[in-house]
């Protein structure tokens, strides 16, 4: 019994040595690090060691960080590649699928090495993110290889570190600088493709009982011209879905807006007919604006003059018959408008605005 005590005593010794361990910085310096930004709607996130030069300038890439495939002496690879940082390994993390210099990668957490050359490196997305460095490295894990070429930078970097650069909404470079060595690498993601299967998912929760989640779906097919059929779905749910559609100048205005650019002019007008009583001020006026923008020159000055005689005298209706007026070419009466507008006008912006309207009218000018 005293020896079965003796042995649990030890083992629960041994355990609260293991658990009393205090907090230090990790071994050799090395920081740890995580950044992660938003690459379109896609999280990317990297989990990394930043190891210094610490006087070592020249002596980085080929000596320290060997060149190619590299007996470590310990783990079960004898042909590892860089761990692309320090200690435990580094790994990177996609939300969504991507593209790695235009070649796919499935959305996930992958073990990131490096296998450095002289003139050209090899970068290594494995499927294996948990083991320690690349001493237990297996090429049979690798989910992607691609090509990079690395770029001396002109500020050398102390600390390793990964940077997001040149961003568009769609994708970014990330690169891995270090000394006076830069590796960078194009991410690339769908944005369309994940924009509209987070709508899809997104409307089938609570989001989706509201005709406004609806509406917002369905104006950002129309405004990048994509997907309108669905779009066109969206819209009638947001006018007519059970216990959340509703009828208002917005539903109908974004349902006609998709009917416009799916060629169905006729039917977009029929709506828009429809939806024009149901307008405020600022609604019908913008609407009027578009229709302006579209060359469609009589069909404006008609939404002008209606929105005009349900708010009469007012700066935005007043600004509206000046460009009514003088797309038909009647400058003199426009004038009248104008110059009301401008005792009107709520800020100096609006106030200049209607000044040189008032000048291109005297001129004989379109003011649109």
């Amino acid at each position: 019994m005293k020896k079965i005590m003796t042995i649990v005593l030890s083992t629960l010794l041994l355990q609260l040595s293991v658990d009393a361990q205090l907090t230090t910085l990790p071994d050799g310096g090395n920081k740890k690090a995580i950044v992660g930004e938003k690459v379109g709607l896609t999280d990317v996130v990297i989990n990394y060691s930043r190891p210094a030069v610490k006087g070592r300038e020249g002596k980085i890439w080929g000596q320290l960080v060997p060149f190619g495939f590299t007996d470590q002496g310990f783990g079960t690879s004898k042909a590892a590649p860089w761990r692309a940082g320090a200690n435990e390994g580094t790994t990177i993390e996609f939300s969504t699928p991507v593209t790695i210099e235009g070649k796919e990668l499935p959305a996930g957490k992958y073990g990131f090495f490096i296998a450095t050359g002289k003139d050209e490196s090899t970068l290594i997305f494995s499927k294996n993110n948990t083991a320690w460095g690349s001493f237990f490295y297996n090429p049979s894990e690798d989910v992607l290889r691609v090509p990079c070429k690395q770029q001396v930078i002109d500020k050398p970097e102390e600390f390793l570190q990964y940077v997001f650069l040149n961003q568009t909404p769609n994708n970014a470079t990330i690169a891995l600088q270090w000394e006076k060595w830069m590796f960078p690498f194009k991410v690339e993601t769908d944005i369309k493709k994940e924009q509209l299967a987070s709508f899809r998912k997104e409307l089938q929760t609570e989001k989706g009982f509201n005709w406004q989640a609806f509406v917002q779906a369905a104006n950002w097919c129309a405004n990048n011209n994509t997907n309108l059929d669905e779009a066109l779905q969206w819209a009638d749910n947001a006018i007519s879905g059970t216990f959340i559609g509703e009828k208002n100048f917005t539903t109908l205005s974004t349902k006609a807006k998709i009917l416009d650019l799916m060629g169905k002019q006729a039917e977009a007008e029929a709506i828009m007919k429809e939806a024009a009583p149901l307008g405020s001020m600022t609604e019908v006026h913008g609407y009027a604006r578009q229709l302006l923008m579209g060359k469609k020159l009589a069909a404006a000055a008609e939404v002008f003059k209606n929105n005009y005689k349900k708010y009469p005298n007012t700066f935005t209706t007043n600004m509206g018959m000046v460009r009514a007026l003088s797309a038909e070419g009647k400058y003199k009466e426009a004038l009248k408008y104008a110059n009301a507008a401008l005792s009107q006008a709520p800020d100096n912006a609006n106030k200049s605005n209607a000044e040189g309207m008032i000048e291109k009218l005297k001129a004989g000018k379109d003011v649109n």
